[in-house]
């Protein structure tokens, strides 16, 4: 299968965003600057959640159609583990017909994925054991002895035939932003700071390999609780010591450039926990981020769908609206990763595009 070329650009990605604005259903803060001078708008789908069949494989697709077609947003998250592979493969199905019929050009979107977790493919017909037998450890691409709790390495090799099959499976030449997926959450209370360090530095290594390759843009970490925890919790991890490493491995230039993590309601910490050291200061996760240069995307801003049910409600907004306007509204933000598959509520969710934010005493108010 032929691969689409080309990345998101700074020419495209202003291209996307100039096109919708005059179009006159969204307003000019909905597209916000990213590291590397590209254009994104403040919400994104991701593709998380649901079945491993072909009848997701097309909400997926749809959402991805509709969301990316209508010029609502540029952004898509993914992940190789996500629904066994498939959803990759549902984004890019939908990105290759969106390119293919002039809806959009490859340079206008921002697509990322995620690789670190085992990913049994769920459509080669094998048990999960047996795939990772066959197809990673008989050939010696993951040493069993790499692996963190039967569920995740970032050894080089592993990570070079991860990123091949994502690549595949979205269908495109160059990813635009690659996340070791969990790294820290997932190795850090188990191997220890000191070693942790050594793999993620062989791990940016490999990454900068791949930008020299021109198979990848950026790179970043996707994490859940280490950049949120107080510095004592065995997973706690500082975005500096990342930031460091990726300058030793790859200087001034390197790619190290994003970071996700959980941010809604009722997980607000990234913005009132100094939980991060940056020099001789302790500082909030949206704070750290800013000041090292980084983009930051967050993750569940409906909480799996009960803050659409149960959440607060402001300026008419319903409350699934209100949760992802909150999340979007928060200082330093790239904006939120929407999940939803079904057209009606990712419809409803996607109006927020049309208004500004929440200005800092709505937000504030929300906060407390």
């Amino acid at each position: 299968m032929d691969l689409t070329p080309g990345r998101a650009s700074e020419t495209g990605t202003g291209r996307f965003a100039d096109r919708a604005v005059r179009a006159g259903r969204i307003v000019p803060e909905h597209f916000r600057s990213a590291p590397g001078g590209v254009r994104l708008s403040s919400l994104g789908l991701g593709t998380y959640l649901g079945a491993a069949d072909a009848p997701t494989d097309l909400r997926v697709e749809q959402a991805v159609s509709n969301s990316v077609g209508s010029g609502r947003t540029n952004v898509v998250d993914t992940a190789i583990n996500y629904r066994f592979q498939r959803a990759e493969r549902s984004v890019g199905r939908a990105l290759a017909r969106l390119v293919e019929r002039g809806t959009v050009r490859r340079d206008e979107v921002f697509v990322a994925t995620k690789i670190g977790y085992l990913a049994p493919d769920g459509e080669a017909g094998l048990p999960p054991a047996e795939w990772v037998r066959r197809e990673l450890v008989d050939p010696g691409i993951l040493d069993p002895a790499d692996l963190v709790d039967g569920a995740h390495a970032m050894a080089p090799r592993y990570l070079e035939d991860q990123f091949a099959r994502s690549r595949r499976n979205l269908g495109l030449e160059t990813v635009d932003l690659l996340y070791l997926h969990n790294a820290a959450d997932a190795q850090l209370p188990v191997v220890g700071a000191a070693e942790f360090d050594r793999r993620l530095e062989r791990a940016f290594e490999t990454l900068e390999r791949f930008r020299a390759a021109g198979s990848l843009g950026s790179y970043g970490l996707a994490t859940w609780e280490c950049l949120r925890s107080p510095p004592a919790s065995p997973d706690h991890f500082d975005l500096e010591r990342a930031v460091r490493l990726a300058e030793r491995v790859g200087g001034p230039s390197h790619g190290f450039r994003f970071v996700q993590f959980p941010f809604n309601l009722t997980m607000p910490e990234a913005a009132i926990a100094r939980t991060q050291a940056v020099g001789t200061e302790r500082r909030t996760v949206f704070e750290a981020v800013h000041r090292l240069g980084l983009g930051a995307f967050t993750s569940v801003p409906l909480l799996q769908g009960r803050l659409a049910v149960h959440g607060p409600t402001r300026d008419g907004l319903t409350p699934a609206q209100t949760a992802i306007q909150f999340a979007r509204s928060a200082p330093g933000t790239l904006g939120p990763l929407l999940g939803q598959k079904r057209p009606e509520h990712l419809s409803e969710n996607l109006e927020v595009a049309q208004r500004a934010p929440f200005d800092p005493a709505t937000f504030d108010g929300l906060i407390r």
